[in-house]
C-alpha cells in the first residue's frame, strides 16, 4: 500500500506538470504560422498592385497613342489648321478632327480621279501627236524623194478661199431662209433649210460654182 500510494502521488505530479506545460505552450503565440500568413497576404497584395500598375500603364500608353494619332491628323490635314472664327480659341474636338479628315480623304479621292482622267486624255493626245508625227515624216520623206512634185500644189490661201466661198454661199441661203424671232421658229427653219439647201446635189452645185470662180481668179 505504501508503494502504491507513492506511485499514485508521482503520477499525479507528472500529470499536473504535463497539464501546466500544455497550458503554457498554448499561451505562447505561434510566430511561425503568423509570419507565414502575413507573408502570403503581402504576396497577394503585391500581385494585385502589380496587376493594377500594369493595367494603368497599358491604359496610359493607349491614351497617349490615341492622342498622338489625333495630333498627327491635325498636322497632316490642312483643314484642321484652318479653324472657324467661332472656335478659333478652342481646341478641336476629336469628332471634328475625324470629320475633317474624312472630308479631306474624300477630296483627295476626287482629285485622284480627276488627275487620272487628265492623264488618260493626255495619253490619247500623245498617241495622236505620234501618229501625226509619223504622217508628217512620211510627207517630208516623199517630198525629199520627189523634189519637183510640190511645185504645182495649191497654196493654203487658195484652199481657204475655196472654203470661204462655200461657207459664204451656205450662209447666204441660211440667212435668207431662217428666222430668229423665237427659238421654236429658229428650230423649225433650220430643219427646213437643211432639207432644202444641204442636199448632196445642192452642195455639189455650190462647190462646183466656187471652184469655177477660184479657177478664173487663178488663171
Amino acid at each position: 500500500p505504501a508503494l502504491f500510494m507513492e506511485n499514485a502521488r508521482k503520477g499525479s505530479i507528472v500529470s499536473r506538470a504535463n497539464s501546466i506545460g500544455s497550458t503554457s505552450a498554448s499561451s505562447v503565440p505561434n510566430t511561425d504560422d503568423e509570419d507565414s500568413d502575413y507573408h502570403q497576404e503581402s504576396c497577394k497584395e503585391s500581385y494585385k498592385d502589380q496587376r493594377r500598375r500594369a493595367h494603368t500603364q497599358a491604359e496610359q500608353k493607349r491614351r497617349d497613342a490615341i492622342k498622338k494619332g489625333y495630333n498627327d491628323l491635325q498636322a497632316i490635314v490642312p483643314t484642321c489648321e484652318q479653324q472657324d472664327f467661332s472656335i478659333s480659341s478652342q481646341k478641336l474636338s476629336k469628332a471634328i478632327v475625324l470629320q475633317k479628315t474624312i472630308d479631306y480623304i474624300q477630296f483627295l479621292h476626287k482629285e485622284k480621279k480627276k488627275q487620272e482622267e487628265e492623264v488618260s486624255t493626255l495619253r490619247k493626245d500623245v498617241l495622236a501627236l505620234k501618229i501625226m508625227k509619223v504622217n508628217y515624216e512620211q510627207i517630208v520623206k516623199a517630198h525629199q524623194d520627189n523634189p519637183n512634185e510640190g511645185k504645182n500644189q495649191i497654196s493654203d490661201e487658195v484652199k481657204f478661199n475655196v472654203f470661204q466661198g462655200i461657207m459664204d454661199s451656205l450662209f447666204q441661203s441660211f440667212n435668207a431662209s431662217v428666222s430668229v424671232t423665237s427659238f421654236q421658229e429658229l428650230s423649225a427653219c433650220v430643219f427646213s433649210w437643211i432639207e432644202e439647201h444641204c442636199k448632196p446635189q445642192t452642195l455639189r452645185d455650190v462647190v462646183i460654182g466656187v471652184l469655177h470662180k477660184v479657177k478664173s481668179q487663178l488663171y
